[in-house]
């Protein structure tokens, strides 16, 4: 009993502060739920961050001699929670994945600025959603029954009346069994759209062989029904999806016997549910690249040769082409021609970007010339590898498709939509 509830008193301890971080290491924002933690605590935060390589790779855990410091990247800023006790760092993850997003709801991004400038709508919502550093609300639709999202207009009168975008009622889904919706939702035009999002994660070797594949996709969805609608979404091949995380809305039994999604949604923008295709034989590889990089020994220069095209034929063609490339610290500059699009190569850094754009088949785009090198210098170690960003519209990579969505409990007829996009996440090729 007595372990119970120390616990339980663990968990409302969870998150004492929060800082918001920019790139340039500036904290424009922090908030405290029990006594106020100094700023130097982020000193920890800031040394692992010169040890990363790459913004991404600072580690999301780290522990300092009095707390624990448990990260996330979004959007450019750093959002860095200081807790005290052993908590479940997925869970704090989770929580400030979810602030992020809130704020991206509210203001229509989640940057420097925006937040700057709706500060104290910004510190209304973390009020809301954490409770003596426990999570509380963290639905949309809850927060802007609580919270009024801000507007010129709404703005302009707080200003003169000096009233704030804090409700004067409770929720009515608080009230109800089903929290994530609010009651006596209207519309003239009902409608459901949803949004198969995939991205591919890979590694290809020097041969061309995948080391590597695995697709994280997501299913997000804009509902706009009126009443209480109970939607059924069923799908062709549910049987490949791998690590399905849901929205509470979801009826797990019911996926759990037949692989088919029920559930009353939440009212607006909301993520249904997130999934995993890590078997590699479904994990298709839309694009290949030819390579030739090489370093002579003794020498000042070097080629450098890449061509990128479509590997699987699937009618749908590959956009938004991008390949990032760390060269080597020696190349003092670079040479090149390509065939398509345009490059740059920035000395100080070493990094070179070529924005390809769309790829078509007849005449694959290519990028070659010479690589500057210092004068006497060593021969690189190793090659680069090639970092590849792409989009293809209309098509889920693992071959996910929707059969039908069924509503009940209303009797008109919404207007549905199931929109598909494959990108590329971490996708590297090695050289």
């Amino acid at each position: 009993m007595y372990t119970k509830l120390f616990k339980l008193f663990s968990l409302q301890k969870m998150i004492h502060s929060l800082f918001l971080i920019n790139c340039s290491g500036d904290i424009f924002l922090e908030k405290h739920w029990k006594s106020v933690v100094s700023q130097s605590v982020c000193d920890y935060f800031f040394e692992a961050q010169e040890k990363a390589a790459d913004v991404e790779n600072v580690p999301p855990v780290i522990s300092t001699p009095h707390h624990y410091l448990i990260s996330i990247y979004r959007d450019k800023l750093f959002f860095v929670s200081v807790i005290q006790t052993e908590v479940p760092p997925l869970f704090v993850i989770e929580f400030l994945h979810r602030v992020a997003d809130t704020f991206q709801d509210y203001f229509g991004e989640c940057s420097e600025a925006a937040i700057k400038d709706n500060v104290v709508i910004v510190y209304e919502l973390l009020e809301e959603m954490l409770d003596n550093g426990f999570p509380l609300a963290t639905e949309s639709n809850i927060l802007k029954e609580l919270i009024k999202p801000p507007t010129i207009l709404r703005s302009v009168v707080n200003s003169i009346t000096g009233s704030s975008n804090v409700g004067d009622t409770l929720p009515t889904g608080q009230l109800s069994n089903i929290p994530w919706r609010r009651a006596g939702v209207k519309y003239t035009n009902n409608e459901a759209y949803f949004d198969v999002v995939e991205e591919i994660d890979a590694i290809i070797d020097k041969s061309g062989s995948t080391v590597f594949a695995e697709i994280q996709g997501v299913i997000d969805a804009c509902i706009k029904l009126s009443g209480m609608p109970d939607l059924s979404l069923s799908f062709m091949n549910p049987r490949l999806l791998d690590d399905v995380s849901f929205h509470p809305c979801i009826r797990f039994k019911r996926w759990e016997s037949e692989r088919v999604l029920s559930f009353i949604p939440p009212d607006g923008n909301f993520r249904l549910i997130s999934y995993r295709v890590s078997s590699q034989n479904l994990v298709a590889i839309p694009v290949y690249v030819k390579h030739c990089i090489s370093f002579k020994e003794n020498s000042s220069c070097g080629r450098f040769d890449i061509t990128i095209g479509p590997k699987q034929n699937m009618g749908k063609t590959i956009e938004g082409i991008t390949v990032t490339v760390h060269m080597p610290k020696v190349v003092l500059n670079m040479n090149l021609t390509p065939t398509q699009g345009s490059y740059t190569f920035d000395p100080v850094t070493k990094v070179l970007t070529w924005d390809v754009g769309k790829i078509t088949p007849q005449k694959l785009p290519s990028l070659k010339g010479l690589v500057n090198l210092q004068s006497g210098a060593p021969k690189p170690e190793e090659n680069p590898s090639l970092n590849i960003q792409f989009k293809i519209q209309q098509l889920a990579i693992s071959g996910l498709k929707v059969n039908r969505l069924d509503m009940y409990g209303e009797k008109y007829k919404p207007f549905k939509g199931v929109k598909y996009v494959t990108k590329a996440g971490k996708f590297q090729v090695r050289t």
